[in-house]
């Protein structure tokens, strides 16, 4: 007997993978051209967390556990608008696809967006657990200027954990389109939900580097209060935050519109997997140029890289 093995492209549907890479990657890239972490941070993200706390957010005294706590989780939703959070919704489109009943969409909603919060929860625990612990030695403890030519210790820390994240959702995606074979295949197997869970913890691990100015006066008390608790507490509520906001528009997606969005995404084989796939390729690209190359360049460590000034 002969057997045929199938391109891992033919499995998924996805018809034209390498266009879907080409453009998801331009996507990423042209992302990275014009974003601006200034205007999310302190525009939208400054004034969110200061409307919902009632004062000013950076520079407060953050001044106790239970202040800390609400600050995290204010902090966090007022970060909710980056571009990393498009991770999240590329990871939930395969769930609203599945055609169900409106009786039971509902919890079919919340039991993926728990799988997915339990990997953020772990890590983002995990490390405030850490910083309580380690305290003021760790790198992203630091506020020494970077100077021109120089990468800082904090800068050094970014750039390694948002480069492995990249690369990580640049390869989920690519696994997706069907140009690479699933790293998660046989894990997921057996464990059906641990694709949302993987993704869930690479969403927590965006703390590990993240230099968001809120976050980092929330990490620096969390390691000035040497208490692993209260720092695992902090960090986890910080996630929550972060992505809340995104839960819920996805709740009324997959409720609200669920039959109609289900008919379109299942309308075409491969739809589902070049949508997901798409969005991975994008997030990775976007996470891997802005935060090692497009930061080398801002460093004047390499000569140029393309900038809007806003």
């Amino acid at each position: 007997m002969t057997l045929i093995r199938q391109h891992p492209a033919e499995r998924t549907g996805v018809s034209r993978p390498w266009t879907a890479v080409l453009v998801s990657t331009l996507a990423g890239f042209l992302l990275t051209v014009v974003w601006s972490a200034e205007f999310v941070d302190s525009v939208i993200g400054e004034n969110v967390a200061g409307a919902l706390l009632g004062r000013e957010a950076e520079g407060t005294a953050i001044g106790g556990v239970l202040p800390g706590i609400a600050y995290a989780f204010a902090t966090g939703l007022g970060g909710t608008f980056t571009a990393c959070n498009i991770a999240a919704l590329g990871a939930l489109c395969p769930v609203v696809g599945q055609p169900r009943p409106l009786a039971t969409r509902v919890g079919a909603v919340f039991r993926p967006l728990g799988w997915l919060t339990a990997g953020m929860l772990t890590v983002s625990g995990l490390y405030g657990a850490v910083v309580g612990f380690v305290g003021t030695a760790m790198p992203q403890f630091s506020t020494a200027p970077s100077a021109p030519g120089q990468l800082s210790a904090r800068s050094v820390q970014s750039m390694v954990a948002f480069g492995l994240i990249g690369l990580a959702f640049v390869w989920l995606g690519l696994a997706s389109l069907g140009v690479v074979r699933d790293p998660l295949a046989r894990l997921t197997r057996r464990f059906p939900n641990a694709p949302l869970v993987v993704m869930g913890a690479l969403i927590g691990g965006f703390l590990i580097g993240r230099p968001y100015g809120l976050f980092r006066q929330l990490f620096r008390d969390a390691a000035a209060s040497h208490n692993p608790i209260y720092g695992a507490l902090a960090f986890m509520l910080q996630s929550v935050g972060n992505i809340v906001i995104l839960a819920v528009l996805f709740v009324l997606l997959a409720v609200v519109m669920g039959a109609r969005v289900q008919r379109w995404l299942t309308a075409r084989p491969g739809r589902l997997a070049l949508i997901t796939g798409t969005a991975f390729v994008a997030v990775g690209v976007f996470t891997v140029l802005y935060w090692d190359v497009r930061l080398l360049a801002r460093r004047e460590i390499i000569p140029w890289y393309p900038m809007i000034p806003w």
